[in-house]
């Protein structure tokens, strides 16, 4: 669903979703973390045995993404993939439920001086990210080490999920923003000197659109990270929050990706690529933390090299 869409009135089955989630909620908090965890492993593999369509629309992509794979392989990617979403999904349910000193204590950081340089300059810093790893922590662990962030989401079909989710996102200050009017948003926070977030893996249909080149694939990706840190000389810093051992996760802040000179004719185009091939590096290297039934690359019947590569 795009911003501005009419949701479909669908009661029953918006009230049924929703007391299904407050009822694995209720269980998770009442659960050691470690069941959690394999309860949401599990509910994602039952997801990746019922769901067909999303099963094959990984697949899918996967195939062509990574086509050096063997078919073994890739299957085996595709439900660690499902799994994964299904323990970001109960890790989700559980952090709502913590105390932040008791969430702060499994995460850690790495390239915090990335945020700290950026933040003491004065000009916020326009943080993106994907569908990769665990996403939402990301939003709630940010606002605790350094501040609360101006993010951009898709409003969900199901009202009362949406505002489930509202409320762990906004526990810790977060500044939500739909995307229409986004950019007004983001603009706002970045003048405000705040850090503002974005994800650069989601298809655009909009005139703010740019086909990049997205793991060997043409992709329609906003032009709002480059065209926001262009026009106001916020660094563009890339996160990705990780799975680690013992359970943990880490936060983990790349050096700002190179801005080529505004008054170049393509320079957005040149900083949304460089942004959308840190991603995919970090997908390449651990594939199965990816998500890949969400429907990225609607430009497919165009041919590979329609996206072009500058800079």
């Amino acid at each position: 669903m795009t911003a501005g869409t009419p949701r479909r009135s669908r009661p029953v089955r918006h009230a049924a979703e929703y007391l299904a989630v407050r009822a694995v909620q209720s269980a998770v908090r009442a659960a050691p973390r470690g069941w959690g965890a394999a309860l949401g492993g599990g509910l994602g593999r039952l997801f990746h045995r019922w769901d067909h369509r999303r099963r094959n629309t990984a697949s899918a992509n996967l195939r062509a993404a990574l086509p050096e794979r063997t078919d073994d392989e890739r299957a085996a990617v595709v439900a660690s993939a499902f799994a994964s979403v299904g323990r970001h999904v109960i890790e989700l349910l559980r952090f709502d439920a913590m105390r932040v000193e008791d969430m702060m204590a499994l995460v850690e950081f790495e390239g915090a001086e990335h945020v700290e340089r950026a933040m003491a300059r004065g000009r916020g810093a326009m943080l993106f990210t994907g569908h990769f790893g665990f996403w939402e922590l990301h939003v709630m662990a940010h606002a605790v080490r350094f501040e609360p962030i101006v993010m951009v989401a898709r409003t969900l079909d199901n009202p009362r999920l949406e505002a489930m989710i509202e409320r762990v996102r906004t526990r810790v200050g977060t500044r939500v923003v739909s995307r229409q009017g986004a950019v007004r948003g983001l603009l706002r926070g970045l003048r405000e000197g705040r850090p503002v977030g974005m994800m650069v893996d989601q298809h655009m249909q909009d005139r703010s659109a740019v086909p990049v080149d997205f793991l060997g694939r043409p992709a329609a990706t906003t032009s709002a990270v480059a065209a926001l840190a262009l026009r106001t000389g916020a660094p563009v810093i890339p996160v990705f929050t990780l799975p680690v051992e013992g359970g943990r996760y880490r936060v983990v802040y790349e050096p700002p990706v190179e801005t080529p000179d505004p008054r170049r004719a393509d320079a957005i185009q040149v900083l949304t690529q460089r942004c959308s091939d840190v991603l995919a590096s970090h997908v390449r290297r651990r594939p199965e933390l990816y998500l890949w039934m969400h429907r990225r690359w609607r430009l497919a019947d165009a041919p590979t090299d329609a996206a072009s590569r500058p800079g």
